[in-house]
């Protein structure tokens, strides 16, 4: 079949001044000057794509933080592996983290780190030996802790922060959990039976781990609740398990009769997964009105960056006060 070619001679054009764009010379980057402050950095930054969603999130943080709106930061075990517990805990001593929720593995990371200094096993060799999370103190310290905890009414993270503070292991300044207890920040820990090491040892009681997660699930609802108005929620390194805890707490509160809306949602990976994108960044503000932002990239660049970022913001609102 012969097929003739257009005839390009009869398209229509237009001029480029009646044409709507993406993109002009206002928002191009500037060239920083290393000898002038951190803060006039992100000033340098181009006003487009991911750098405009980096300092969106900020300024909501910033804000969040001058209006004592709740911003809470969820984060998988890989927070802690990646070397960020001294922001975590330093961004919880300056209030702009009002509530930590994690999974088992962040307590168990936090946990370690704090008492031997060290974490994060090679798991291919313990799995070949099946002594892959076999540590006798771990397991035998934690779960002594979660127990003995329940029995006076405290969650696990209260209860590891709590025991921590305790026992003063060389390292607890290192702790997120022990931290948080001291500055009475909620910490909350969300756990999956048979997913984290210490559930292997027989110190283990599922009616413990079961009882003590259930109350801090209450809790972290309640803290879902203070996101209303210029809230924050940013998850980090969670793909699965506090995605949905979050979504099942923002319907808990909702239900209670807590508005839950206008707030921003932050999702930080290092590739964007489906269950976070929808339960904590596009449904949740989709159904109260909110700002959705999804930052792409290694915790251990992007989390220091972002840190840098609400401190410059806070500066700026500080200073037109």
């Amino acid at each position: 079949m012969q097929v003739n070619p257009v005839d390009l001679s009869k398209v229509k054009t237009y001029s480029v001044w009646n044409r709507p764009t993406k993109v002009d010379y206002s928002l191009l980057a500037k060239v920083p000057n290393i000898n002038l402050p951190l803060y006039e950095f992100f000033d340098c930054l181009p006003h487009l794509l991911k750098a405009e969603e980096l300092m969106l999130a900020a300024q909501r943080i910033a804000e969040a933080r001058l209006r004592q709106r709740g911003v809470i930061f969820m984060m998988g075990g890989h927070v802690v592996k990646c070397g960020l517990s001294p922001l975590i805990i330093r961004m919880m001593e300056e209030r702009i983290i009002t509530c930590v929720a994690t999974n088992g593995a962040g307590s168990i990371h936090d946990f370690e780190l704090a008492c031997f200094g060290n974490t994060s096993e090679d798991v291919e060799r313990g799995l070949e030996t099946g002594m892959f999370g076999m540590v006798k103190e771990t397991g035998e310290t934690m779960n002594r802790i979660i127990i003995d905890g329940i029995r006076v009414g405290c969650g696990i993270g209260e209860s590891l922060g709590r025991g921590l503070r305790h026992i003063a292991p060389r390292y607890v300044n290192l702790s997120i959990l022990a931290n948080a207890h001291r500055l009475s920040v909620p910490v909350t820990v969300h756990v999956a039976i048979g997913t984290d090491t210490i559930h292997q040892h027989p110190s283990c009681s599922g009616e413990a781990l079961g009882a003590a997660s259930m109350l801090d699930f209450r809790r972290f609802a309640a803290a879902v609740a203070t996101l209303n108005d210029g809230g924050v929620i940013i998850n980090c390194g969670s793909a699965v398990i506090l995605p949905e805890v979050f979504l099942k707490a923002l319907t808990v509160a909702r239900n209670l009769g807590y508005p839950v809306k206008n707030f921003t949602a932050v999702n930080m990976d290092m590739i964007q997964h489906y269950r976070p994108m929808q339960n904590v960044v596009m449904r949740p503000t989709k159904t109260g009105g909110g700002t959705p932002i999804s930052l792409t990239g290694h915790h251990e660049i992007m989390l220091p960056l972002l840190y840098a970022a609400i401190q410059a913001r806070l500066r700026a609102l500080v200073s037109v006060r």
